[in-house]
């Protein structure tokens, strides 16, 4: 479900791109030192990564007005740097290819763009610089829009994976609910819990991963030798509406049955409608509920619980 962003967020972006743009020097005449453009240096590229290549099709990946890329051909041409001619398999096809002088100005165009990238990654931190790629994978990521959801996964725990289970909590429910530091302690200790006393064949925890990256965990544990628990189930803003709470929750499920419990509860809040739908949903049912202030905030706290 799309949100209107706030006008903060939207001088946020903003912002970014202003810095961003004159860090890779996207503002001066020409791209990495040369007299093109930072669209006519992406035409040539597109055009470089083939023997060749539809006008149309050049168009529709590129997302350029017909007129506006025609001028940019038009001067291509002009400078000797492609040649267009029909399709032999399709006369009403136009194609394009790079002529040698114009794999000789993409050379030049390419080495001084590497340059200055080599350069801009040269100035960070060796340890910072995955961080910094990572980052880009998520802006990247979270602003496309692709045809087909991403395969899901869910895996066992693995080194990190912890800290991200406290982080998320920490970050999500502060953002979306205005809960306190005092949740992500409690989080915390019942990660901390969970290592301390996990028992391979009562205790299990999963990570749903989606194109490579964590969108989701749920966590069963022992309560007593009849009844297991439900705990820190959490599904990322882009994941949400796809089955992952569902995945999740059943897996849970599945897993306590096949450890020999009768029952599973699950502790939670009335504020968190999506995750009581997706209890609903896998079978369980409200057991009690009573005031709780918690958080920092005017809580109702509710058991929920489901035979096995």
């Amino acid at each position: 479900m799309s949100v209107t962003a706030t006008p903060e967020r939207v001088d946020a972006v903003r912002a970014f791109n202003r810095f961003y743009t004159r860090v890779l020097g996207l503002l001066d005449e020409g791209l990495a030192h040369t007299s093109y453009s930072l669209t006519e240096a992406r035409v040539l590229f597109e055009v470089a990564q083939r023997d060749e290549i539809g006008v149309a099709e050049l168009r529709n990946s590129l997302g350029l007005d017909a007129g506006y890329l025609s001028r940019i051909l038009a001067r291509f041409e002009s400078d000797g740097l492609i040649r267009r001619e029909r399709s032999t398999e399709d006369g009403r096809r136009q194609v394009i290819h790079l002529t040698s002088a114009g794999r000789d100005a993409f050379g030049v165009l390419d080495t001084r763009s590497s340059g200055a990238v080599q350069a801009l990654l040269d100035a960070v931190a060796a340890a910072d610089q995955p961080r910094l790629l990572d980052s880009m994978g998520t802006i990247e990521r979270l602003l496309s829009r692709p045809d087909r959801p991403r395969a899901l996964e869910l895996r066992p725990l693995r080194a990190g994976d912890l800290g991200w289970v406290v982080q998320r909590h920490g970050e999500l429910y502060a953002a979306e609910y205005g809960w306190d530091e005092t949740f992500e302690a409690l989080v915390a200790r019942i990660v901390a819990d969970y290592v301390d006393a996990h028992d391979p064949a009562r205790d299990n925890a999963w990570i749903a991963e989606a194109g490579g990256e964590r969108v989701g965990t749920v966590f069963c544990v022992h309560k007593d030798d009849r009844v297991a628990q439900l705990r820190l189930l959490l599904v990322e803003p882009s994941a949400r509406g796809t089955g992952v709470g569902s995945r999740l929750v059943d897996a849970c499920v599945d897993f306590a049955r096949g450890a020999g419990y009768r029952e599973m509860v699950l502790w939670t809040n009335s504020v968190l409608d999506a995750a009581r739908r997706i209890y609903q949903r896998c079978g369980f049912e409200l057991l009690d509920e009573a005031p709780n202030p918690a958080f920092g905030q005017q809580l109702t706290s509710q058991h929920w619980g489901r035979a096995l």
